[in-house]
């Protein structure tokens, strides 16, 4: 595959599962790969909307409301021929896509041409109907299982979510678990290379955290091999953290919703601050109480004081602020948090558009979640990591 910009396209539906996809269309953005979402019977600004699956005790999973996912392309006018790979997220919307034939003959062209393939979860079934995985390895949600064998693959049990199978140009998982390594296997299979030192990253999470601003950086920054860690006040690894989703859905303020809930992965109780390369501060809800909490203050402080790279989005300027760090620092926030910013000295800089992102010095800092592929990439700047092709 030839040096230079890449471009996929990402298949979507209404009740796509919300995390299938926006992790893989953000971070792949944030890695300079071009990303065109497009769905059956829709144009370029139409929205999706998005599911929630989660496991919450029950036989399967639970299902609930995600965010309005924003399409940025036209079904009917694109041409195959100008995408170097494919990516299907799973959730309910398979189901129907697999039953329509333009998107069938759409996943015939890429599968017949040889271009990378990445699909997840339900995502399969896309791929059984087109007749694409007779006779490739390939794993997905288990309750696909059947499916993926009566069209004649050859099926791989997921030994846990997170499972991933590779079969030339074919990328299967069996949920967004799954995400850092079937992200990093898609970028590998357009020709990406990722380069840069191994850094140790911090994420700063409470209840009702925004789901994105913990997810999309948190499986980004994994994609790429960093390792990070989720802590959380009283909490501990393998605890939860319930996150929020926040929309604009007409009303003069974001509606909330709940979130999938995030699995923290290391101990708040003895942190060792001084072993992490880099700080991130998803924002939400959470914010407001962990800006009254002195460990995580001295935490942000730290940070800051050793000029270590710190990433900050939406409402979690207000555990900065409150920290006393943003003296003379231009950034930005979400447009409500603006007081917090401006009263704890910072140089305010307005996020028009909504998904503008700012670097000064070591902190980067944004204003919503549909700024993450700025937010990824300008941290992955300070942290010295790059993907190129």
């Amino acid at each position: 595959m030839p040096k230079g910009k890449r471009r996929v396209l990402l298949l979507c539906g209404d009740y796509m599962e919300d995390y299938e996809a926006m992790v893989p269309f953000q971070a792949l953005q944030a890695y300079g790969v071009a990303v065109d979402a497009v769905c059956p019977g829709k144009k370029a600004g139409d929205v999706c909307r998005t599911a929630i699956h989660d496991s919450s005790g029950h036989q399967t999973y639970s299902e609930s409301r995600g965010h309005n996912f924003a399409l940025n392309a036209t079904f009917d006018e694109i041409d195959p021929s100008n995408y170097d790979g494919l990516v299907i997220p799973g959730g309910r919307a398979p189901e129907y896509l697999a039953m329509d034939p333009k998107v069938l003959n759409l996943v015939i062209k890429f599968s017949d041409s040889r271009k990378p393939i990445a699909s997840i979860c339900h995502g399969q079934l896309v791929l059984a109907a087109s007749g694409s995985v007779k006779g490739r390895k390939c794993t997905a949600y288990p309750a696909v299982g059947p499916v993926l064998v009566a069209a004649g693959a050859h099926w791989v049990e997921p030994e846990t979510g997170a499972s991933c199978v590779v079969d030339g140009d074919l990328i299967t998982a069996a949920t967004y678990e799954g995400h850092p390594e079937f992200i990093r296997l898609f970028v590998k299979a357009l020709g990406g290379n990722i380069t840069g030192p191994d850094k140790r990253i911090l994420f700063l999470c409470g209840d009702y955290m925004e789901d994105y601003e913990v997810t999309v950086p948190f499986q980004a920054l994994q994609a790429l091999g960093c390792h990070v860690d989720a802590v959380c006040p009283k909490k501990k690894a393998g605890d939860t953290c319930i996150t929020a989703v926040h929309d604009f859905e007409g009303d003069q303020t974001y509606s909330e919703k709940l979130g999938h809930n995030f699995t923290l992965t290391a101990d708040f109780e003895g942190l060792d601050a001084s072993s992490y390369d880099a700080l991130v501060i998803p924002g939400g809800r959470a914010p407001e109480y962990l800006a009254l909490d002195k460990t995580v203050i001295a935490i942000a402080k730290h940070f800051m004081e050793a000029k270590k790279p710190v990433a900050s989005i939406c409402h979690g300027q207000q555990i900065l602020a409150a920290a006393g760090v943003l003296k003379g620092k231009k950034c930005t926030a979400y447009p409500a948090v603006k007081l917090n910013v401006v009263l704890a000295g910072a140089i305010w800089l307005e996020p028009d558009p909504i998904h503008r992102c700012f670097t000064c010095g070591n902190l980067v800092t944004g204003a919503a979640w549909p700024g993450h592929p700025e937010f990824v990439a300008q941290l992955m700047a300070l942290l010295g990591v790059q993907v190129s092709f």
